[in-house]
């Protein structure tokens, strides 16, 4: 898996998850939503320690800078 996720990317769904799992345990958001929101919030935080989003690759997307090589 070559990485496709940059920092700032990775940051947001960190806080993203935060929020969510924040209001689910608060008990703001419950039920079936707030299962999937739960699950999708999982997601966030496992792709971000990856630095590698599944659903990029079809779009051809790339956030992550590449080093240029010096000649």
């Amino acid at each position: 898996m070559k990485k496709n996720m940059g920092s700032i990317d990775r940051l947001v769904r960190i806080i993203v998850a935060a929020v969510v799992a924040l209001l689910y345990f608060k008990n703001v958001i419950s039920g079936t939503l707030g299962i999937v929101l739960l699950v999708l919030a999982v997601v966030f935080v496992v792709t971000s320690l990856i630095s590698f989003c599944p659903l990029y690759l079809p779009f051809g997307l790339s956030i992550c800078k590449v080093k240029q090589k010096k000649q």
